[in-house]
């Protein structure tokens, strides 16, 4: 039962940031992150599409279609996108570079929900 509360709150997540921050540009600083990184001239654009994609993932997360590997390609995605931002934007984060901190934290959720939390259930 808390695996499948868990489920529901990191999709949630994914929801929120890619409808609410990125979609519907709710909060800008999302869309000047991707400005920064890869120009002005696609910011606008590639915000939009990463939030489609982060909208695709809540739909991947809740559907519990190959659950491993959707829970690897959520850490590795945090991860990269983190490390970058880290890097890149550290003024434009919302706790600076302590952001890395709560990108930590998630993959640790994902990684427990998927991988303890689950053990010996079916991994369907």
């Amino acid at each position: 039962m808390i695996s499948k509360i868990i489920t529901y709150i990191i999709a949630l997540v994914w929801l929120v940031n890619g409808l609410y921050c990125k979609v519907l540009n709710q909060v800008p600083r999302h869309q000047e992150i991707v400005s920064h990184i890869l120009g002005e001239s696609y910011g606008p654009l590639f915000t939009i599409l990463i939030g489609v994609s982060e909208v695709a993932m809540c739909i991947w997360v809740i559907s519990r279609i190959q659950r491993r590997i959707n829970a690897i390609v959520q850490m590795g995605i945090i991860a990269i996108m983190n490390i970058m931002e880290f890097f890149i934007v550290p003024d434009l984060l919302l706790w600076g570079k302590y952001n890395s901190i709560f990108a930590f934290l998630f993959i640790m959720l994902i990684y427990i929900n998927e991988f303890h939390l689950r053990k010996g259930k079916n991994q369907a």
